[in-house]
């Protein structure tokens, strides 16, 4: 017996003796595969320059947000999802941070434009109802079914997401119902609604002021409600 034992320790592999994991598999590179793509992507830059140069600006800023969207895993849907499921709030403090500095960028564009010409001011102030609570509460129900906002199917059917292609599909198919029934809506909420626009209500300062309060209090409970789950 003591011969057996002997034996078989002898003939056990060097990682058995010691303990040691295996080796994992070494991953494919995938440097071929990206040289390809920037080379495609290149290309198409160029033909699209060609044609127009606001085409090739938007290819070469949709490249650029794609890779953004892709490296920091940014989502709407994650935003909302993630404090439920495992109680962090990074995402979520990270889209109050960009809503900020949307409003600082946009309320100065507009009030710039208003200087300018206050009757053609951009961007759109939509009616808010009914409507905007009933369109939320479905596409908040779809989104987490789906398992990512507009963005976050983009970045993953690139990411190669089968079910982020099959979504898509409905985000077209509801988008075509949307139009087809866009009279009924409009005619029964829209032009019902009021229009608020909060420098009418609050002046330039006031409007701003409140917004970035409210992020910035919104921030502050993410924060709060992070450390509370995690412990942090």
């Amino acid at each position: 017996m003591a011969k057996i034992a002997a034996s078989t320790a002898t003939d056990a592999t060097p990682s058995a003796r010691t303990g040691a994991r295996p080796q994992k598999k070494r991953k494919k590179s995938q440097i071929p595969y990206a040289a390809i793509a920037l080379v495609m992507i290149v290309i198409a830059g160029i033909l699209f320059a060609r044609k127009s140069d606001n085409l090739s600006i938007s290819w070469i800023f949709g490249i650029a947000f794609g890779f953004v969207l892709q490296k920091t895993r940014f989502c709407f849907t994650a935003s909302l999802r993630d404090p439920v499921l495992t109680g962090s709030t990074s995402i979520s403090k990270a889209v109050i941070i960009a809503f900020a500095i949307a409003t600082a960028g946009f309320a100065a564009i507009q009030y710039s434009a208003s200087l300018a010409d206050p009757a053609n001011i951009p961007g759109n102030v939509h009616p808010a109802g009914i409507h905007i609570m009933i369109g939320a509460t479905l596409f908040g129900i779809g989104m987490v079914i789906a398992g990512g906002c507009a963005s976050g199917t983009l970045m993953r059917m690139g990411e190669g997401f089968t079910m982020q292609w099959i979504t898509i599909i409905g985000f077209v198919a509801g988008s075509v119902w949307g139009i087809r029934d866009y009279t009924f809506w409009d005619s029964n909420f829209f032009q019902k609604s009021p229009t608020i626009w909060l420098p009418d209500y609050l002046g330039w300062g006031g409007a701003v002021f409140l917004q970035l309060l409210v992020l910035g209090l919104l921030y502050w409970a993410a924060d709060s409600f992070s450390k509370r789950k995690l412990g942090s």
